[in-house]
């Protein structure tokens, strides 16, 4: 608990500090979002959601010394960090100097840690109406946290550290901020309907990769109709069906995955001939080729 209280609270937070932090967090985030081997995985969701840029933001706020100095350091440390994520990535992304396209939404959002950083300083009052500044992250960080169990799920262990991470941080940030017990309480309670709920709809509504896998006369060299039927091989797999897509006026195998993995997908006519194609299903790609 100690610890907790030094960390959110206890540290002279400088404005050379806060400097080095938004540069070193940029560089770090650049690094997970250009090496291939962090591709897809919890390392590089850092460059995708906000559960790390929560912490960052509440680390800021609970260190500084009034609302103007939190909501001043809040922006700044936003207002280096994220165009530096973007101007490291320059020379190694095909994109080039396109990628600041999707520094937009990031911009917006510092922006807005102008009023967040100000309004949030005044969780440190330790009165009950700050759990009321603190529900909105707790929120966000419970709708990240019912994504990534859903991917988790789908990919496991791909993402299984986000999940964990946004779980931990909903249960310490009411334990950290507030000192008065029935204020942490309350919030901690908070925490866990919020996660209980987000779960449940990812339970109810499991994350699936809804895609097309053949095509007839595609390059695959598949030729089927609607008289032909295609299963997986492992139907935990997902489901496919046959139907026709109307902007490519053909038939086409249509996927519904509910996990990631190889199986062999079947295709039949009605006169018993049968082809099979063994698939690599990845997150949100698929490699395919025809059995031999």
């Amino acid at each position: 608990m100690k610890t907790l209280e030094k960390v959110f609270g206890g540290i002279n937070l400088t404005w050379p500090k806060v400097i080095i932090m938004s540069i070193v967090a940029a560089i770090y985030t650049a690094a997970m979002c250009i090496l291939p081997i962090a591709k897809d995985t919890s390392f590089s969701d850092i460059g995708v959601t906000f559960e790390v840029w929560i912490l960052f933001g509440i680390f800021i706020i609970t260190n500084s010394k009034s609302g103007v100095d939190s909501m001043l350091k809040c922006f700044v440390f936003f207002l280096i960090s994220q165009p530096l994520i973007y101007l490291i990535q320059v020379p190694f992304s095909s994109l080039g100097w396109q990628i600041f396209g999707f520094y937009r939404t990031w911009f917006i959002w510092t922006l807005l840690t102008i009023p967040m950083g100000f309004i949030g300083w005044y969780m440190k009052k330790n009165k009950w109406w700050g759990l009321i500044i603190l529900l909105p992250i707790l929120a966000l960080l419970g709708k990240h946290f019912g994504d990534y169990l859903g991917q988790t799920i789908y990919s496991f262990p791909y993402h299984v550290l986000t999940t964990v991470f946004c779980f931990i941080t909903m249960i310490v940030y009411p334990i950290a901020i507030f000192k008065d017990k029935k204020i942490k309480l309350a919030g901690l309670a908070i925490s866990i309907i919020i996660m209980v709920i987000f779960g449940a709809l990812t339970v109810i509504k499991p994350s699936t990769y809804d895609t097309i896998v053949l095509v007839n006369n595609g390059s695959e060299g598949a030729v089927f109709d609607d008289t032909y039927t295609a299963s997986l091989e492992d139907e935990s797999f997902g489901t496919l069906d046959i139907r026709k897509e109307p902007g490519l006026d053909d038939w086409v195998v249509h996927a519904v995955f509910k996990k990631q993995g190889s199986t062999k997908i079947i295709l039949k006519s009605k006169t018993g001939e049968v082809k099979q194609y063994t698939i690599d299903i990845g997150q949100s790609t698929y490699t395919i080729k025809e059995k031999q």
